[in-house]
């Protein structure tokens, strides 16, 4: 059995890579199996070496190129390639080509195989928006703000109705924010979330442009690929005609985050934020919900972080070469 992770050469396609590579084996009809192969695609090649991996660059909006990824032997399918949120709503047709159309070659290129494999799709909590309540559950009614939420939200209908048709094994899984990414500031317009953090624990100035007050359902690297490895572990009989499933997360204030940083790199790290409105990010981030009820996914077992302080910590392990104040 081959594995296929789209968008594998990213932080989280990394992380869930290596997790796999570490297990040796997925969890298939109530038993772990082991695989012989994960194709980890992207569109640049991966820099993971191990004779179980081969690395592929390429674009998820070429419908040939995607075809080849998927084989008879492709058992699982992990989905995580995908435009950020505000790169899609300052580029519409690049979203729509990365994120819709391209989530709808794979799904065709998973029928065309034939033999029903697993797929998990990454969605978002983006994909909630408008006049919400004041926690939402899997049973609110999506109804995104950016065009982002939108493509992703179709994405999680078409994986429910290739799977009603038989065609796939299909689960949808809606993230809350990733936090703390490392690396360089992506297009993401909650990436502040993380340039908070990243920043001045690296010893540079961060800018925090929306109010301090400000709510985020947020998520470590941690939590999320482990939370992913689980999403493919159920089985189907778990999912049940819902395969579209809200993860676990903290509520954590802007606030929150900024007292972590101080309890984790001192008041050095702290003085480097400075407060910038930025009335563009504002507007998108209020769009979004930050209070969830996941009793669903939690009596699955999917389980959330600890604290926002053991993420920065966590972070902080992770990527040791990245900080400078300690």
């Amino acid at each position: 059995m081959d594995i296929l992770i789209t968008g594998g050469a990213g932080f989280l396609g990394q992380q869930l890579l290596r997790r796999l590579l570490e297990r040796g084996t997925v969890g298939i009809d109530g038993e772990q199996r082991e695989f012989a192969r994960i194709v980890c695609f992207d569109q640049v090649e991966g820099t993971t070496v191990d004779p179980r991996v081969r690395n592929v660059a390429g674009s998820i909006s070429d419908p040939a190129t995607v075809s080849s990824l998927v084989g008879r032997d492709t058992g699982v399918v992990v989905h995580l390639a995908a435009v950020v949120s505000g790169t899609a709503e300052a580029d519409f047709d690049l979203g729509m080509r990365v994120n819709l159309d391209g989530t709808r070659y794979l799904l065709d290129a998973c029928r065309a195989a034939g033999n029903q494999p697993r797929v998990l799709f990454s969605s978002s909590i983006a994909v909630f928006g408008g006049d919400l309540p004041p926690i939402v559950t899997d049973a609110t009614t999506p109804a995104p703000q950016g065009s982002y939420g939108v493509q992703k939200l179709i994405g999680e209908l078409l994986v429910h109705d290739f799977t009603r048709k038989g065609f796939i094994d299909g689960r949808s899984v809606r993230v809350p924010t990733v936090v703390v990414r490392p690396g360089a500031p992506n297009g993401a317009a909650s990436g502040f979330a993380s340039g908070i953090i990243r920043e001045p624990l690296a010893g540079h100035e961060a800018i925090l442009p929306v109010q301090r007050e400000t709510e985020m359902w947020v998520v470590s690297p941690r939590a999320a690929v482990s939370m992913f490895l689980h999403a493919l572990d159920l089985a189907p009989s778990d999912w049940g005609w819902n395969r579209s499933l809200n993860l676990p997360g903290l509520v954590v204030s802007m606030h929150d985050e900024l007292q972590a940083l101080r309890a984790v790199g001192g008041g050095a790290a702290l003085r480097l934020v400075r407060d910038e409105a930025d009335e563009r990010v504002r507007r998108l981030v209020s769009t979004w919900a930050a209070r969830f009820d996941t009793s669903r996914a939690t009596a699955l077992g999917f389980t959330p972080d600890k604290d926002f302080e053991s993420i920065v910590r966590a972070y902080v392990e992770d990527n040791p070469k990245a900080i400078a104040l300690k």
